[in-house]
């Protein structure tokens, strides 16, 4: 199969390429793409690799679902709605078997949320996705990092850690039942991003970021953007009663530094709280509020005790 023929069979979906902002989709050198008149584009792109951010074993099926959620994800964070997306793969081999299952997964996500595949690049080598997305918000609507301002509480999004359990799991550090383990898995191979809040939240929230690093290491970049510190507590963290049942130390690491989260963390002034916890009905994503902005920079973690943790926390690097 050559790589005209992987897209034609896998990745043009006739009917269905064109319409709203994708003019014209797949099929000649450049889309031609229609924003909503007056509306701000939104553009993020993601690199996923073997190897480094996904394992081998993976479903093809999940694989397409994450590869297209980690960037909704950042669509989510700004509150912006899913318009288009660009995929470029290169691949070992041209699997037909992988091909149909990752195209599923990724499919079923795109039309979950309304966004196009409007074209890309296929290549051979190493199995490597990368993905661009493209979304729109209405002027100055648009979710930043750099909102935060002392007062402000701090929420996040669903619960935390369980990717980073299953990971564990993976490299065989902790053991898990198997009810459990395909739990946590879910977790990891399936993120949900949280779209729906995001939007809901325009107006509401003063800065978001989405927890795909690690929380600490991702709130740290919302902090320095805002030029502010904050105070988190521990036991407010939100977790499943799988990690809740795990040693105190491995909660620590997974809540905090954990990664592939790919829930919301986000600022928002005191007196917007029950507007917060309206968005989180509205777009039926649970959310907790964790801690309090304030002016003194840096991330402070306090446990059950009220006493600060140590502030060893090692988010992942793409480097390290």
């Amino acid at each position: 199969m050559g790589e005209f023929d992987l897209i034609a069979r896998h990745f043009t979906r006739p009917g269905r390429t064109e319409g709203g902002v994708v003019t014209q989709g797949i099929g000649d050198d450049c889309a031609v793409l229609t924003p909503t008149p007056g509306w701000q584009w939104l553009v993020s792109t993601d690199m996923l690799v073997e190897g480094r951010h996904f394992l081998s074993t993976v479903d093809p099926r999940r694989l397409g679902h994450k590869a297209l959620a980690v960037n909704l994800s950042d669509l989510a964070a700004c509150g912006a709605t899913p318009r288009a997306f660009f995929l470029s793969m290169a691949l070992p081999r041209a699997d037909d078997d992988f091909l149909t299952g990752f195209a599923a997964g990724l499919f079923a996500l795109a039309d979950a949320h309304g966004i196009v595949l409007a074209g890309g690049d296929t290549t051979a080598g190493p199995l490597n996705l990368n993905i661009t997305v493209m979304g729109e918000a209405p002027p100055g609507a648009a979710l930043l990092r750099s909102g935060a301002r002392p007062g402000d509480e701090v929420w996040v999004s669903g619960t935390l850690g369980d990717a980073r359990l299953a990971l564990e799991v993976f490299r065989g550090q902790l053991s898990l039942s198997g009810q459990d383990f395909d739990a946590v898995r879910v977790a990891m191979e399936l993120p949900q991003p949280r779209v729906a809040l995001g939007q809901a939240l325009r107006g509401v929230a003063s800065a978001a970021i989405d927890v795909s690093d690690g929380l600490t290491g991702d709130l740290g970049h919302l902090l320095q953007r805002s030029k502010v510190g904050a105070e988190l507590h521990l036991d407010d963290l939100p977790r499943s009663s799988i990690l809740a049942a795990m040693p105190q130390a491995i909660q620590q690491l997974c809540l905090l530094t954990g990664g592939d989260d790919y829930e919301l963390v986000f600022t928002a002034p005191a007196e917007a709280h029950a507007r917060v916890l309206a968005a989180g009905r509205a777009s039926g994503t649970p959310v907790h509020r964790i801690g309090r902005i304030q002016s003194e920079p840096g991330l402070r973690v306090r446990d059950g005790h009220g006493e600060c943790l140590p502030s060893t926390w090692q988010s992942f690097d793409h480097f390290k």
